[in-house]
């Protein structure tokens, strides 16, 4: 079984998750307390797509975050590095047209899509930054992005139980229904060397977003990162709760 770094080494992470296809939902419904459902259609409402939008839902893995936008009559293509993701999701997809991509590298024309999403997959890119740039230059101009990903409890006491269960609980829940439960060691750890909020938010206006702001959810487990591509404006970021 593979367990990927810190480093974040496309290649030991494009294995990692290999390996962890086959049960990825599932497992990540059990170890989210049945919330990823609810992130997921918090991330629907944020992108907001309409018939006609093409949308990018990058980090897409087996397609499972994709379904809402097709459902919302928009046209969407999901991609991600693995082929192992990838593989489950044409087995369990076959309508999605599934492409495989690096974040750092988009298979993409500049200015192609209406709207660009990533779920939970931002934290494992070994250069956010040049991930963001990337999202960027494939967005039409007046196009939009959001970003759902683990971030920091708000409040302190909730920070130290979500602490104490990534190192502690998460594990042994992960050697129950996992394929590769070392995988999820790494997930822990990666949560917990992830930017916080406003952190994230800096590295979108870096990379050239405007209006930038976020939303917590389950009280800053999550936050839901938002931009929009305008000509040379860099708005500043600005909690929304």
């Amino acid at each position: 079984m593979t367990r990927a770094s810190l480093d974040k080494q496309p290649h030991e992470v494009a294995a990692m998750f290999d390996d962890v296809a086959a049960k990825y939902d599932l497992t990540n419904d059990v170890l989210s307390l049945g919330q990823a459902r609810a992130w997921r259609r918090a991330v629907a409402e944020a992108v907001a797509a309409g018939p006609g939008d093409l949308v990018l839902d990058l980090g897409a893995g087996t397609g499972t975050s994709s379904l809402p936008f097709r459902e919302a009559g928009a046209n969407v293509v999901p991609c991600d590095f693995s082929v192992g993701m990838l593989t489950e999701g044409k087995r369990r997809h076959p309508e999605l047209p599934l492409t495989a991509g690096d974040a750092t590298r988009l298979p993409f024309a500049d200015a192609s899509f209406d709207a660009v999403t990533i779920s939970f997959a931002l934290r494992n890119v070994h250069d956010t930054g040049l991930a963001l740039s990337e999202l960027y230059r494939v967005t039409k101009p007046g196009g939009r992005v959001v970003i759902c990903e683990f971030s920091t409890p708000t409040w302190t006491p909730l920070r130290t139980v979500y602490t104490e269960y990534l190192m502690r609980a998460l594990p042994p829940v992960a050697t129950r229904v996992s394929s590769n439960p070392d995988a999820y060691v790494y997930l822990a750890e990666s949560i917990r060397a992830w930017p916080d909020q406003p952190a994230l938010a800096a590295l979108l206006q870096q990379a050239g977003w405007s209006r930038v702001a976020w939303r917590n959810l389950t009280g800053g487990i999550v936050a839901l990162h938002r931009g929009t591509k305008e000509d040379d404006t860099r708005d500043s970021g600005a909690a929304l709760d």
